[in-house]
């Protein structure tokens, strides 16, 4: 063999590994082997602050990329652009995507409960009525906090046209709540027990006294990374389970696992972590409190119509 066809043979050699490198990486359209977990500054997705810090992804061989964002409003319109693979949301800016026709699925249950309105002592708010009027911040109108806020409202005699909402980034309500830029929040955990922690603060409604064991975060994940990850998908749950049997046997050392613009007091982060409860899967007590839940949200105008159940949870 001629050095010239030496020469060709090994540039061919070279533009197949240089090919083969670039589809290996994720290039020329190909998927990236790295997760991108969506979620928001909350302990209610303590699972997978705590799968993360253990090393549960790693040990199963999975790379993830966490981003947080300011509400599940904004993380499901990540997840629809195809910028987040699997998010841990409320479940009402879940269901408000699929009725929009955006391709998720559920594919576990997270927690339950877990948010609270909380008010100035001085504010002379002592009642739902005493509501009418004042300013109140919601996480987003996409949010369980603003769904909750309208069903609170309706269950005495109110509605949301009775108040002053708006939306607002979840850290910074209680400074907006201290300094009298509002008059009310409704905020999730441990936002609420933070807030409480201020003398001059008092919890007006929890959401265990709003609606008792209704559903609040899930596990997420776009159709596509579902449809092209089946086993990473199935491994993702497992994880969340064993990261959340963690939580419920050991609360006293889920602190030191979440991140630090989480924990502001250790105390008031594990008051929050014991106050509502952890779950994992999908069963049919599951499915029956989020069909209740949605009809609340249809009769509250939030969403359109009850969302069937095969158009919600992923199949294995």
């Amino acid at each position: 063999m001629d050095i010239k066809k030496i020469g060709i043979i090994a540039a061919v050699v070279i533009v197949l590994l240089v090919i083969i490198g670039v589809f290996a990486s994720g290039g020329l359209g190909g998927s990236s082997d790295t997760v991108t977990i969506g979620y928001l500054p909350s302990d209610h997705d303590a699972a997978l602050f705590v799968a993360d810090a253990q090393g549960l992804y790693e040990k199963q061989g999975i790379k993830t990329e966490l981003v947080q964002f300011n509400n599940g409003g904004d993380l499901m319109t990540a997840m629809a652009s195809g910028d987040v693979d699997v998010g841990y949301v409320g479940i009402t800016p879940v269901l408000s995507s699929i009725e929009k026709g955006v391709p998720v699925k559920v594919i576990s249950a997270v927690q339950t409960e877990g948010s609270g309105i909380v008010v100035t002592k001085d504010s002379g708010i002592s009642s739902a009525k005493d509501l009418v009027g004042k300013s109140i911040a919601t996480p987003g109108e996409a949010s369980i906090q603003h769904a909750l806020l309208a069903y609170y409202l309706k269950e005495n005699g109110l509605s949301l046209d009775d108040v002053k909402v708006s939306s607002m980034k979840v850290p910074s309500m209680n400074d907006a709540l201290n300094t009298g830029k509002i008059d009310a929040i409704i905020t999730f955990q441990p936002y609420v027990s933070i807030a409480a922690k201020n003398d001059n603060n008092k919890v007006l409604a929890n959401s265990t006294d709003i609606l008792p064991n209704h559903p609040c975060c899930v596990v997420a994940a776009s159709d596509d990374f579902l449809n092209k990850n089946p086993d990473t998908a199935k491994a993702i749950v497992d994880i969340h389970k064993e990261a959340t049997d963690f939580i419920n046997k050991n609360p006293d050392k889920v602190v030191d696992l979440l991140p630090e613009d989480i924990v502001s007091d250790e105390d008031s982060e594990l008051e929050s972590i014991e106050s509502f409860p952890f779950i994992s899967g999908i069963d049919d007590k599951f499915k029956s409190d989020v069909d209740d839940f949605m009809g609340l949200e249809v009769e509250l105008g939030l969403l359109k119509e009850v969302i069937p159940q095969d158009k919600i949870y992923w199949k294995a």
